[in-house]
Formats: C-alpha cells, sequence, structure tokens
C-alpha cells in the first residue's frame, strides 16, 4: 500500500508516528500546506518509508498530481472538513481510494434550521456513492474516534450483543485539563464551532432525520475508569448520519460532554458573530483584507498539538447502546480511554489527537491485508467489527465493555 497523507497538523502527526511502527504500507507522504509541517513529522519518526511534500488540500488538480507522481493507491485526508470535497474529489480523478475522519459539511434548513435537516453532514459525498461503486473504488468516510471507532461499536453491538436494538447513543466525555489556559480546546476549535453551533441531528426510525436546538436534551453520563459523571449535550455529528445507513436501530444520538464553561464560550462567539466563515473586510498594514473570523479565532488560540506537556487527565470516546438479547433487556456502553501521559510518553501525542489518529490507521491496515474490502461511499458499519477491534487491542490500546 502507498499512501498519500494530507495534513501534518496534530491527527497527521499522530498517525506518523503510529503508522511507523506498522509493516502494512510501502510508502507515506506526508502533504501539508507548510512544508515544514510535512518536514518535521517525517523526521520525527526516522523511516525512510516517509517523504515530506508541499500541497494546497483545496487544489484538486495539484492533489491528483501528487497522487499519480508517487503511485499512491490510497489518500487519507488529516485537514479540516473544508478540505473534504476537494480531497474527496482529487482521489477520484486519480483513481485512488480515500478516507477521510469527517464528512463534507452540511447547511442548516434555511427556515427551520432546529426542526428541520438542510444539507446533512455527508450528502455531497454519498450523492456521489454511484460514481464510485461504479469504479470499484473506496472511499471510506467517517474513519476516526468520533466518528469512526463510536460506528464500528455500532456495528459490534448489532452483530454480537444485540438481537433488537432500541437506541444507540455516541458519547463522548473527558476530564483533561491544560495547565496554564482558562480557554484551551483540545481539538481543532474551527471544527468544534462547526459541529457544536450547527443543528444538531438525531435519528428516530418512524421519523427519519430531524435537528434540535444546539445544546438541547442535557444529560449526566458517568464514564469509566475514573472519568466519573459529565454533563452531555446533543451536538451535530457523523455518527447520527451514517449508523442508520448500515445498523437497524429506533434511535440515534450524538452527545458530547463539553462543560458549562465550554458552551458559554461557543454560544458567546456565536453572539459575536465570531463563528462565521464569512470574510470581514478589516482594516490593514498595506490597505484592507478580507478575513474570516473563525480563522481568527482559530489563529488566536493555542494549536491543540502543542498542548500535550501541559495537559492532563483521559479522554474516553464510546457508544452506549440499549435493546434486547435473548428476550431479555440490555444495555452496555462499549468505550476507548486514552490517558495523555501515556500517549505523550509512548508517542509524544496528546489523547485527544492520538486517539483520533490511531483508528484511520488500522483501518489502512485491514484494507492492505484484504480483512476489509468494499466499493462505493461506505461508513464504517459497513465492515465487519470483529477484525478492526482485534487490530486496535493488537495495537496496543484495547477497548472496554461495560454492562448498565
Amino acid at each position: 500500500m502507498r499512501v498519500l497523507l494530507v495534513g501534518a497538523g496534530g491527527v497527521g502527526t499522530a498517525v506518523t508516528r503510529i503508522a511507523a511502527r506498522r509493516p502494512f504500507f510501502e510508502v507515506m507522504v506526508v502533504a501539508d500546506y507548510d512544508p515544514a509541517r510535512a518536514e518535521a513529522a517525517v523526521a520525527a519518526v526516522g523511516d525512510d518509508r516517509f517523504l515530506a511534500e508541499r500541497v494546497d488540500a483545496g487544489d484538486e488538480g495539484a492533489v491528483a498530481g501528487l497522487l499519480a507522481r508517487h503511485g499512491c493507491d490510497v489518500l487519507l485526508n488529516a485537514t479540516d472538513p473544508r478540505f473534504v470535497m476537494p480531497l474527496f474529489r482529487a482521489a477520484r480523478a486519480a483513481g485512488a481510494d480515500y478516507l477521510d475522519m469527517a464528512m463534507s459539511l452540511s447547511r442548516p434548513h434555511a427556515e427551520r434550521p432546529y426542526e428541520e435537516c438542510g444539507v446533512k453532514l455527508g450528502d455531497e459525498q454519498f450523492a456521489r456513492a454511484g460514481e464510485w461503486a461504479k469504479a470499484g473504488a473506496l472511499a471510506l468516510v467517517g474513519m476516526g474516534v468520533e466518528p469512526g471507532l463510536s460506528d464500528v461499536f455500532a456495528r459490534y453491538a448489532a452483530d454480537e450483543l444485540f438481537d433488537e436494538i432500541e437506541e444507540i447513543g455516541i458519547r463522548d466525555g473527558a476530564d483533561l485539563t491544560v495547565d496554564g489556559y482558562a480557554f484551551a480546546p483540545s481539538f481543532s476549535i474551527w471544527t468544534t464551532i462547526e459541529e457544536c453551533l450547527n443543528p444538531p441531528v438525531v435519528y428516530e426510525k418512524e421519523r427519519g432525520w430531524f435537528t434540535t436546538a444546539p445544546f438541547s436534551e442535557p444529560e449526566v453520563f458517568d464514564f469509566p475508569e475514573g472519568i466519573g459523571p459529565v454533563e452531555c449535550v446533543n451536538v451535530e455529528h457523523e455518527e447520527v448520519l451514517l449508523v442508520p445507513r448500515w445498523v437497524d436501530a429506533r434511535r440515534v444520538t450524538f452527545k458530547y460532554g463539553l462543560g458549562r464553561e465550554f458552551i458559554d464560550t461557543l454560544k458567546t462567539l456565536h453572539l459575536l458573530g465570531l463563528d462565521s466563515t464569512t470574510p470581514v473586510t478589516v482594516p490593514g498594514a498595506d490597505g484592507p483584507v478580507a478575513v474570516s473570523p473563525r480563522d481568527v479565532v482559530a489563529a488566536s488560540l493555542p494549536d491543540p498539538a502543542t498542548l500535550g506537556d501541559r495537559m492532563r487527565g483521559r479522554t474516553c470516546a464510546g457508544t452506549w447502546v440499549r435493546g434486547v438479547k435473548d428476550g431479555q433487556p440490555r444495555e452496555v456502553y462499549l468505550y476507548h480511554v486514552v490517558d495523555n501521559e501515556w500517549s505523550m510518553t509512548e508517542y509524544g501525542s496528546q489523547a485527544v489527537v492520538w486517539q483520533t489518529a490511531l483508528n484511520p490507521v488500522v483501518a489502512l491496515e485491514l484494507l492492505a491485508t484484504g480483512a476489509w474490502s468494499g466499493s462505493g461511499v461506505l461508513g464504517p458499519e459497513a465492515f465487519p467489527a470483529r477484525p478492526f477491534l482485534d487490530l486496535l487491542t493488537e495495537y496496543g490500546s484495547p477497548w472496554g465493555l461495560r454492562e448498565q
């Protein structure tokens, strides 16, 4: 397997450190708009299978050319969601398979944003599923941790733990703190704003997909391995759009443990218009400059990839499932916990970005060995879960199951 990895930020760099310990690929080309980041990621692993290149993720022709020049058969997208569609199209144009960790962006319903879906996450990609299937090519979408591993857990629950599923709820929480910062998100603030301030999507079998208000339906969820109770709220996320396509469940939700201070900060950003991606004109030394308010917010905060030495605690991604097995009610939580001290010591990557990066590498290995195969635009639920979970454990990062 020859891989083009686009994006050498925190997640992309963690991908290289995880993949360097595995033998399944021949070459991994690490490409970034900032060549210094790509070169640093490659230098850190000290492995001649890795090469550094510069590329603009929004330039489809350049990306397709890079895939062709290095003979890459798969593109792994480790950029933010703005670049999903250019990279998705570039991979198709070059005849390469494609894998991402977040899907094409949504757009709220114009008149009823908190009741009806407009353009849903992934709609642009699924609209081209026939084209990918006809070509015998695979676009594996939403293959990070959430979405990604959480979807694998849903597939595993359906196949091995339940006869009927009433509800699947992705629940994400942590007890992470960052020394020296009053506000320092552990993941891309650009992506966090996008998913937290958009109308959350809920799925019900009788109703289909519909939306609700941001931060709605708060609940306290008790997370395992010492994290404890965290208040979680509805957030827009890909699992709600992916799981029902392949798993039979009466209801699917996603709730994130943000914390009251984090929610209040996001609400303030929205109130001031600082969540907007529409450029505004501001004075500059050489005249007026058009800038995106959200990009300014992102540039004003510390890079999450640099926070590992200041972070303390654990992060938990998981899937709560309620249903029936052998005629009896059952409720479980399938989960994956990463301790920041461990991930920093073992890989030099903070827990959140490392946990995100781990899962696409596992998926690439399954595709390389033939344990997973398919064509079209597919989510993680379209593949057998057991090979993934077994390999995840082999990578030294086991998952857990708690009866509720």
